[in-house]
């Protein structure tokens, strides 16, 4: 699944494409709203809210959509090939100059302004919001401390943007083990700050970078990386395959750690 810097850039590419001009065809390839007709309406703007996309088309659309694993928007000059297959396709907006087009989404819906918010309503500050709200988000990282840390980054009613590259790489960089709780972490102030800034130094960016090296090969500590030394003492980077916890949550994605930098607890 994306990460929230991902989302972010798609937003702003779709609203650079579409803000401000008036739809000549809109083709929504799931049944649910086969019918909807948006053509002669303008899009006003496209905004992510943590990894959901919102375009507000006319007086009171908002076209919800989420990419989940496999899905993106591309934008093409009208008339040009599409790089990805028809049958993916999941909805089409269409300009006099473009064509954006959704494919493999997770969701597509069509709703009303009012109703966004009951989509966004459970999730938790937004890290790349300009008015990310610090102190909720550490209320509610911490508000289960026997969870696990690495589980609790990634509930998006926590912290609304982290995957699982950040995750890995933030539990690297404070050197908590991949099955630390949320308790074992004695500063998750600075790990949310940790958090925040990664996303913000990379959201410009297509490749996620988290040593500060956008060389490729050099942009990860962990991730990515297992079986490779630890860039900061050698170790042999370990690899996990995606497991089911003793807690309540399943870890479906594929943990890496250095086990000397990032030391068990007990």
């Amino acid at each position: 699944m994306p990460e929230g810097d991902a989302v972010w850039r798609t937003a702003r590419r779709l609203d650079r494409a579409l803000g401000g001009r008036t739809l000549v065809r809109s083709d929504f390839r799931v049944p649910a709203f086969a019918t909807v007709d948006l053509a002669g309406e303008t899009v006003h703007e496209v905004v992510s809210r943590g990894k959901h996309l919102f375009a507000h088309v006319g007086e009171d659309v908002s076209i919800h959509t989420h990419l989940k694993m496999e899905g993106a928007w591309l934008v093409y000059d009208l008339g040009a090939r599409w790089t990805r297959p028809a049958h993916e396709a999941r909805i089409v907006l269409e300009t006099e100059q473009i064509q954006a087009v959704g494919f493999a989404l997770g969701v597509v819906e069509v709703l009303s302004r009012a109703d966004e918010e009951a989509v966004v309503a459970r999730l938790g500050p937004d890290l790349l919001d300009p008015d990310f709200d610090a102190a909720e988000a550490l209320r509610r990282l911490t508000a289960d401390p026997g969870r696990r840390l690495a589980d609790a980054l990634l509930d998006q009613a926590n912290l609304a943007g982290i995957g699982n590259v950040y995750r890995n790489e933030i539990m690297f960089v404070h050197g908590l083990h991949p099955d630390s709780q949320v308790a074992d972490d004695p500063d998750p102030a600075r790990t949310i700050r940790t958090a925040r800034r990664m996303l913000l130094v990379n959201r410009d960016f297509a490749e996620i970078v988290t040593t500060g090296v956008r060389r490729r090969g050099e942009r990860t500590w962990v991730y990515g990386r297992g079986g490779e030394p630890c860039r900061r003492c050698g170790t042999r980077v370990e690899r996990r395959a995606p497991v089911v916890t003793q807690s309540r949550d399943v870890d479906e994605r594929v943990t890496y750690w250095c086990p000397r930098c990032q030391p068990a607890h007990g």
